[in-house]
């Protein structure tokens, strides 16, 4: 795309640049037709939009050499990599590719099924004969492989059907006679079965039945306000820790980041036994659900006249359609059919940006309900989103309108040729664009993360293993048209997560009748000061925050960032020359300093820290950088960044090297060495102190220092429990998973008991009934004394 914004003119650029949503139809129409006397853009659109030429279409050759070097390393016993390959080849294979007299695909599938049974993964195993049987219903060789492990799992019935069905296949002598002693020996054990045994069955989806819908009692109101526009407020008193709100995506799309690790339908992980797309290279599911729900599969149902059904008796007849059948394995499964404009074998939903190809399904889903007209000219009504296009920077104007007018075209070549593409169509998909820009919200996903001992394996070190962390991962990019209605706050009210690709929202707080229901955007009174959080919303959403995290002061403001007096026997915080022009603002709220005090935003630290701010009138209210302000002590700024900065480069510098080669003794008292630097010179409150307090335990838990990782754990957890303002918060949470599991690590059982609990009590707060679902920690039994 640099290369098509170079051949733009600059007197067109600089038109684009200051097009405002007004003169949009102007603009765009004046970029398009110089795109289309440009023959360099004609190649570029060919590129991407070509399904022929395309690097995301199916490839035989690669998939069959793929497969080659997968049989390599099975041979070797190199399963992990024999693993790799065949998924790989998997993706590349074409559906009715043949590999020798097999189809291609279902013998990559009873390769994998081997490999995943030496790597124990016994249902992932027999989840991919299904599916090789699927594509070939008269494969002996996976009959065989499914009796075996059928055999392994206690299902002898079927195990019996089983290798009765590859009997009927097998043609060699010596097969015939091993396949006859295989079902002898089952049919023994069949017999000796009690008659109630259940059968192992084997499920391509997990079960829904806790994704709950909102209570009925609860009621949601659109409104719109003056200082925020549209908004969602509650019609009724709702408790803390209620959903208020689910919803399944508008549409949505996997990030790029992500199209290796996670389904690209409902988000989730990516087990070993993945599904490929069947018509292009790119997309990948968790299942085989996924893969209908997102836009069909291949079904082989046509064993009806083969002469092998028709020689067998009736009950493996019917056992082969049982197995093979797909025409009713989903049946009332919704398809949404969202990636079958995409999976042409063009290029441009794998290079163009995530944001650029949501608008792309977005205008396909309405063209295939008959909503969009073909010029795009009733786009606005069908999805009523504001937009903030004019306030928008030039660069971005400039990258929408090129984008916009790429998209249209890619779509006319590979999914509607009768899509109009003029100043209108091309104004309305940068509109959308502007939509997608300030109403999509990021799918997540939650994650834990171990960190091990690296120190000698021959050490005994008690309860040796994992330090645990929790972190969000981004997934997606998706479109919820009502979730899009509720505003931000720095201190929500609402928490939003995801089950899968469903977005659900859930009260943090009591919400009385009447009472905007906001979420935070991304910055959170306690994550980033005032002045980092405006200018985020400024950037991103284009809107100046005045909720009442930014109205009022705060304690974490102020002290986040701070630095520490030079008096050794004050607490006072000394703040940056970028802070108090911000905070200042904030004192219009209040018509005397007493009323400080009396703020509900404010605690007793407040005094502790900033007592000048409360003991003066007024007229003389004010914030001076350089100055301490609880005691007035004058400190050397410079000074103090240039030693915090050469700190925290060091402490960066360790970081890369523990992470090399692990901690040990000597990097550990360079790690202390450099926190003590930090905690002279930084505040007490300083978020710094607390990250910096983080990476120590870290440290201490890798050299094999249990106390010191959970001392260090211990002081991060207090700092951010002031800058929070609470001891519940989420972030809260996410740290004592880590305090927990160093707990346990020491033997100390009572201690992580209770860390435990607590974790329990804040992710029940913003998760109920879910966080058992979303977090495998809070699975375990609790932790017990190591002896």
């Amino acid at each position: 795309m640099e290369k098509l914004k170079s051949l733009i003119p600059e007197d067109l650029r600089e038109t684009v640049r200051r097009s405002t949503a007004n003169d949009l139809h102007s603009s765009s129409s004046s970029l398009l037709r110089l795109f289309l006397g440009l023959p360099q853009f004609h190649h570029a659109v060919n590129d991407l939009a070509d399904s022929d030429s395309g690097c995301c279409g199916k490839d035989k050759d690669a998939a069959l050499d793929l497969k080659r070097r997968g049989n390599h390393c099975f041979r070797s016993r190199k399963f992990h990599e024999a693993l790799l390959f065949y998924s790989k080849a998997l993706r590349l294979a074409p559906p009715d590719a043949i590999d020798g007299h097999r189809n291609l695909l279902a013998s990559l599938f009873l390769n994998r099924a081997n490999v995943l049974h030496n790597l124990d993964l016994l249902a992932e195993s027999l989840r991919d004969c299904h599916r090789a049987l699927r594509i070939d219903p008269f494969y002996a060789k996976a009959w065989y492989r499914r009796g075996k492990l059928n055999t392994v799992l206690g299902n002898y019935e079927e195990a019996f059907r089983d290798f009765t069905v590859s009997l009927s296949l097998e043609s060699s002598v010596d097969g015939k006679k091993q396949l006859q002693d295989e079902c002898k020996i089952i049919s023994d054990q069949r017999n000796k079965q009690a008659s109630g045994h259940t059968a192992y069955r084997v499920s391509d989806s997990a079960s829904s039945d806790y994704l709950l819908s909102v209570p009925s009692e609860i009621k949601l109101r659109c409104v719109s306000t003056e200082e925020k526009g549209r908004g969602m407020v509650s019609e009724c008193d709702i408790q803390q820790s209620t959903v208020v709100h689910v919803e399944e995506p508008y549409s949505v799309v996997i990030l790029k980041s992500c199209r290796e690790t996670h389904c690209h339908f409902c988000l989730n992980e990516l087990p070993a036994d993945s599904v490929p797309c069947s018509s292009c290279s790119v997309t990948v599911y968790c299942s085989e659900l996924c893969q209908f729900q997102s836009g069909g599969m291949v079904s082989r149902d046509d064993m009806d006249g083969h002469h092998v059904c028709q020689s067998l008796p009736d009950d493996l007849s019917d056992h082969i359609k049982g197995v093979t059948s797909v025409n009713n394995l989903f049946s009332g499964t919704e398809c949404i059919r969202e990636h079958q404009h995409e999976c042409l074998g063009a290029n441009w939903p794998a290079v163009l940006p995530s944001d650029v190809v949501l608008a792309g399904r977005i205008l396909v889903k309405l063209i295939n309900q008959g909503k969009l007209a073909m010029d795009l000219s009733n786009l606005q009504e069908n999805l009523d989103l504001s937009h903030s296009y004019s306030e928008m920077d030039p660069e971005s104007k400039i990258n929408f309108h090129i984008f916009s007018t790429v998209l249209l075209f890619c779509l006319n070549k590979s999914f509607c040729s009768d899509l109009s593409i003029n100043g209108i169509s091309v104004t309305q998909t940068i509109i959308l664009l502007s939509q997608i820009k300030v109403n999509s919200i990021a799918v997540v996903c939650m994650r834990s993360a171990g960190l091990s001992f690296k120190s000698n394996p021959s050490e005994n070190i008690p309860g040796k293993g994992q330090i645990q962390s929790l972190e969000q991962i981004r997934v997606g990019q998706a479109l919820y048209k009502t979730g899009s209605l509720f505003n931000h706050s720095c201190k929500p009210n609402i928490h939003a997560y995801f089950l899968s690709r469903r977005l659900i929202l859930r009260t943090t707080e009591f919400v009385p009748t009447g009472c905007p229901l906001e979420l935070s955007y991304g910055p959170e009174v306690g994550m980033w000061d005032c002045k980092d959080r405006i200018k985020f919303l400024q950037d991103e959403y284009f809107f100046r925050c005045q909720c009442r995290g930014c109205s009022w002061i705060n304690i974490s403001d102020i002290v986040i960032n701070g630095y520490r007096c030079k008096d050794p026997n004050c607490t006072g915080v000394v703040l940056d020359s970028y802070v108090p022009g911000c905070e200042a603002k904030e004192l219009k709220h209040f018509s005397s300093a007493s009323d400080i005090q009396a703020s509900e935003m404010t605690n007793t630290d407040f005094g502790e820290v900033a007592s000048l701010l409360v003991s003066k009138t007024r007229s003389s209210l004010q914030i001076e950088p350089g100055i301490c302000l609880k005691c007035g002590f004058r400190c050397d700024l410079e000074t103090s960044r240039m030693e915090v900065k050469r700190a925290w480069s060091y402490m960066r510098r360790l970081e890369e090297l523990t992470d090399a080669e692990g901690a040990n003794v000597s990097a550990l008292s360079d790690y202390l060495r450099s926190l003590k630097v930090l905690r002279s010179f930084l505040h007490m409150y300083n978020k710094g102190i607390a990250e910096a307090e983080d990476k120590v335990a870290q440290a201490c838990y890798l050299a094999g220092d249990l106390e010191g990782a959970r001392k260090h754990c211990e002081a991060s957890i207090k700092i951010l429990e002031r800058l929070y303002e609470e001891d519940d918060h989420i972030v809260i949470g996410n740290e004592l998973v880590k305090l927990s599991s160093i707990q346990v690590a020491l033997g100390d059982s009572s201690g992580a008991s209770e860390s435990r609990e607590r974790v329990c009590r804040i992710f029940g707060k913003y998760y109920g009934s879910h966080s058992h679902i979303l977090f495998s920690y809070l699975k375990q039994e609790a932790p017990k004394a190591v002896v």
